[in-house]
């Protein structure tokens, strides 16, 4: 009995395998996790300088304030911006009151005071005792920015590059950033270096990132020296040095960074650069969750629901993944429906699993798009409709899905929702197993065993059987010992077919101990 298509073989493959990920995206370091470890994409976050408002000092006494606003009241644009400055942050007897802030702020910037026309500029940006009015940021930015005010040049420089208030304008921002950087902002030097990291408005080119971090991160400045780390961490125009990576983020997590802090646990998870540690992975995780980190609340439920370091518990992890999805965590929203389509901690309900794979797709998630493909073939929680099934499976495969790549085989070499057609199912399948598929392995041997849709070759069929035996293919296995049995490509040969029907029996293959039963009454 040769057992190459028989239920086993041809069934639709659940993404178990993949219940477990890990993925990284640093910076913002985003990473998601289960198990295999995938690490090394690496993202980065752009800093907006009117993400924080620039400050002077103010004297906050009694006396000290009715002098001021004396001196204020008698026309000084220095004394006026100071008592917007008592006013906006509250100060000693003076209660915080932005409205009274931007009247004094507004009395010094149309005296030309450049701190107070940036500040101008940003209560416009932020909507504070005003109507939101990007352009009327935009004015008074490049009043401040044209005197060479730093912040105003770095926000001008923001504007540019988020196309806000003007045409989206790369190497306007970067001429705006290089004004600020002559003269020392961390901000515009930590912003040009992302400009290169990501070749926007310039040639993409690492090593003249690190330069510019390096300037910014001697600032003390925490998201340069997070992104320093994930250029050692990925090699990014630097050898690859996971202990270098490590001390970067370690300045930056010291300054409450949370996408460093994210960084050092998913580094202890990984053992990159330290000796793999999920209890630690677990703490620094939950220092980054405790910012409303996504992807750590999401690596967090990941390391309860495998009991890396912990106890397995999957209410918990359902409980983190919630927090993450809240945030739209595509990975937390796929794992979610992974619990629920296997009923771990909750009731198994399909239903509720492909509403939470469908928030998941939505935002392009290639596991997601797949398992709603899978969902459609078995008819589970919907109507069986092949057709869904390989229209989700092809949003996958162009991700390079390798799983859907297999699907997309298995419905051409089945008919279902397609023409039958072996010679796609070969090329689909094929595509799966460059990516080390290894039911695909196992089919194409298949396909070669059986000459569908090619002419018959037992050898090139032992091939692609051992590429898949390699990875404890229990089907393969099966087949493998099959071509002994009946010396097909091979000289017969029952030992060494006992052999690998051991093997595939060690796996729980009823076919396979059948056979051995079957080999020694001979």
């Amino acid at each position: 009995m040769i057992k190459l298509w028989g239920n086993k073989h041809i069934a639709h493959k659940i993404q178990q395998s993949k219940e477990s990920r890990f993925f990284l995206i640093t910076m913002l370091s985003c990473a998601f996790v289960f198990a295999p470890s995938i690490v090394n994409a690496a993202t980065t976050l752009d800093k907006n300088s009117q993400d924080s408002l620039y400050t002077g000092s103010v004297e906050s006494n009694s006396e000290s304030f009715k002098t001021l606003l004396k001196e204020a009241e008698a026309g000084d644009d220095e004394s006026q911006y100071l008592v917007g400055e008592a006013y906006y942050y509250g100060s000693g007897e003076v209660q915080k009151n932005y409205k009274k802030a931007f009247e004094w702020y507004m009395k010094s910037a149309v005296q030309g005071n450049i701190d107070a026309q940036y500040t101008i500029g940003y209560f416009y940006y932020r909507g504070l005792e005003v109507s939101k009015d990007d352009k009327k940021a935009m004015e008074w930015y490049l009043k401040a920015a044209e005197q060479g005010q730093t912040s105003a040049q770095t926000s001008v420089g923001d504007f540019y590059r988020q196309g806000i208030a003007t045409s989206q304008d790369y190497k306007k921002a970067m001429e705006w950033y290089l004004k600020a950087a002559e003269q020392e902002n961390a901000v515009a030097q930590y912003n040009i270096g992302n400009l290169y990291f990501k070749g926007a408005g310039v040639t993409k080119d690492y090593k003249r990132a690190m330069e510019w971090y390096l300037k910014a991160a001697e600032q003390e400045d925490a998201y340069a020296q997070c992104n320093i780390g994930i250029l050692y961490e990925n090699g990014y125009g630097v050898t690859k040095d996971y202990k270098k990576a490590m001390e970067w983020y370690l300045k930056a997590a010291e300054q409450e960074n949370a996408v460093a802090q994210y960084n050092i646990g998913l580094a202890y998870e990984n053992g990159h650069g330290v000796a793999r540690d999920y209890k630690k992975a677990m703490e620094w995780y939950l220092k980054a969750a405790a910012q409303e980190d996504a992807y750590a609340q999401c690596n967090i439920g990941v390391l309860y629901h495998n009991g890396f370091g912990i106890t397995r518990d999957y209410k918990k992890a359902m409980e983190w993944y919630l927090k993450a999805a809240e945030q739209e965590n595509a990975v937390a929203q796929y794992n979610i429906g992974i619990l629920y389509e296997n009923g771990y901690g909750v009731t198994k309900d399909y239903k509720k699993a492909m509403e939470w794979y469908l928030k998941a797709a939505a935002q392009g998630d290639a596991y997601a798009q797949c398992n709603i493909g899978i969902l459609y073939a078995n008819g589970y929680g919907v109507t069986k409709d092949y057709k869904k099934a390989m229209e989700w499976y092809l949003k996958a495969a162009e991700q390079e899905d390798a799983v859907a790549q297999y699907n997309i085989g298995l419905a051409y070499e089945n008919g279902h929702g397609v023409a039958r057609n072996y010679k796609k199912a070969m090329e689909w399948y094929l595509k799966a197993a460059e990516q080390e598929d290894a039911d695909a392995q196992c089919n194409i041997g298949a396909l070669y065993h059986n000459g569908f849709g090619i002419t018959r070759d037992y050898k090139k069929a032992m091939e692609w059987y051992l590429k898949a035996a390699a990875q404890e293919n229990a089907n393969a296995q099966y087949n493998i010992g099959f071509l002994y049995e009946n010396g097909q490509g091979v000289a017969k040969n029952y030992n060494k077919a006992l052999e690998w029907y051991q093997k595939a029996a060690k796996q729980g293959d009823q076919d396979a101990q059948d056979r051995i039963k079957a080999l020694q009454k001979k």
